[in-house]
């Protein structure tokens, strides 16, 4: 069963007295323990199909379901439980707060649920993306790649069903980019999450399960290697 599915999804946005379509009929789907590769050019409605999946927009037309569960039409307070719970991101800009330390920064999303204690997951997780020595350096104190790792880390903190990636490795030297696409292909199968990365890297395509190309908002095609 697939974690998140789009069906039939059409996004138009309106511009002065232009109606844009950014994305046109959009079927997808992505299963727990699958990396999912989003490409494209620029303007291709990448960015637009990352919201919908994250639940960060809503579609003009058509159904968004998780885990089975229409979510189309919930409301904002709704969506914003459902991020928070089941899906975890990692941005190109890492986006840490320079104040906190690794473990703070992973810690954060976590932080208005005081029912559990996660410092300890915050612990394991830095560990196992090879940053256990680095739990108290503050951002400004870690290298670009130890900072994208943070991210990761931080990421899969809720324990989510889904980690969306917007260019992972955008920021990164080859070799970093390659060291933090190995830990998400482990991560992906120690977490069983989905992975779903929107990204101009081709280095990407040799990690990844499926492949989607979005051209003009219309998916032109999906290969499975």
């Amino acid at each position: 069963m697939s974690v998140i599915e789009l069906e039939d999804v059409v996004k138009r946005y309106q511009s002065g007295t232009e109606t844009i379509e950014a994305l046109k009929s959009v079927d997808f789907r992505a299963d727990r323990g699958e990396m999912v590769t989003v490409i494209g050019p620029s303007g291709s409605g990448k960015s637009t199909m990352l919201n919908m999946i994250g639940l960060l927009d809503t579609p003009t037309e058509g159904h968004v379901r998780l885990d089975a569960r229409e979510v189309t039409d919930f409301s904002e307070d709704e969506l914003t439980e459902e991020r928070r719970t089941g899906i975890g991101f990692v941005f190109q800009d890492f986006h840490l707060l320079p104040m906190l330390t690794a473990v703070e920064n992973v810690e954060l999303p976590s932080m208005w649920d005081t029912s559990v204690d996660r410092h300890d997951r915050a612990v394991d997780l830095l560990e196992r993306v090879g940053l256990g020595d680095r739990l108290d350096h503050t951002p400004g104190q870690l290298s670009g790649g130890q900072q994208q790792r943070v991210a990761v880390a931080r990421s899969l903190i809720n324990e989510p069903d889904i980690l969306l990636a917007d260019e992972p490795t955008g920021n990164l030297d080859q070799d970093t980019g390659k060291t933090i696409l190995e830990e998400l292909t482990r991560l992906k199968e120690d977490e069983n999450v989905a992975i779903v990365a929107v990204t101009h890297d081709d280095q990407m395509l040799d990690y990844t399960d499926t492949t989607v190309r979005i051209v003009d908002g219309v998916i032109r095609e999906v290969s499975r290697p």
